[in-house]
């Protein structure tokens, strides 16, 4: 079974196609990278993917579960990090941790002993008691994946999981993407840096101005462009210079 399926996803605001009749899928155990241009309708569709954008027609699956007639099924096997942490600025990293923790379902060492170890992991301990207003946005993005991925979902959807965060901070997340990968989870990242994609994603869908233009292996794709750098590949990609060789 396909870990997400999305099945001809449209979502128009005012008139205006942001997402135009979108289709994918994203098989179990891989690292998929959802990839555009800023205003082509990533975030869009992963809104849609994940429940909090209603599609204007059609509908997407999560471990085959329908997200607009099945909405609750559908969410427990996901762990989402938006665009925006969202966290809660007066909460501490550890009592957000908790809070969702608990909305999750979590409770008593179960809990907090999640917590801890995810803070130990992500370096975040010395910064546990501090609010999130506080924190960097580094640390804030930390502790957004932390929340992410404390209920131990089989599916990680990561948007910009890295965006203007420091390098031992970005290299930190970058690791756990890849342990979590390892453990025969799925994660779908989308993301502007082209080295996470190269580093990260075995299989990758590019979409621009709503439309998905390829979708497949990342492997495939570098053979199909003729091209070395997986930047220039999304270039190329974008412009429409990619032929089937």
């Amino acid at each position: 079974m396909d870990a997400i399926v999305a099945d001809n996803l449209r979502k128009e605001f005012g008139g205006v196609v942001a997402v135009d009749d979108v289709s994918f899928s994203v098989r179990s155990g891989v690292v998929f990278g959802y990839l555009g241009p800023n205003g082509a309708g990533k975030t869009t569709t992963l809104r849609m993917i994940y429940g909090v954008l209603r599609p204007t027609s059609g509908t997407a699956y999560v471990m085959g579960h329908d997200v607009l007639r099945e909405p609750a099924q559908a969410k427990k096997n996901l762990g989402v990090m938006p665009e925006e942490t969202g966290l809660y600025s007066r909460l501490t990293a550890e009592e957000n941790l908790i809070y969702f923790g608990r909305l999750r379902g979590l409770r008593g060492r179960e809990l907090e002993r999640r917590v801890v170890k995810l803070l130990q992991k992500l370096n975040l301990m010395e910064k546990r008691y501090v609010i999130a207003d506080k924190l960097s946005r580094g640390q804030k993005q930390k502790v957004a994946f932390a929340r992410a991925i404390l209920h131990e979902p089989p599916i990680l959807i990561l948007d910009e999981p890295t965006l203007g965060v420091d390098v031992m901070s970005a290299r930190e997340i970058r690791r756990m993407i890849e342990d979590y990968a390892k453990e025969g989870n799925t994660v779908v990242i989308s993301t502007h840096n082209m080295f996470e994609v190269e580093r990260l994603c075995q299989e990758v869908a590019i979409i621009n101005r709503g439309r998905i233009v390829y979708q497949g292996s990342k492997d495939d794709l570098m053979r199909i462009s003729g091209e070395k750098e997986f930047e220039d590949v999304f270039v190329k990609l974008v412009r429409q210079e990619v032929v089937e060789r």
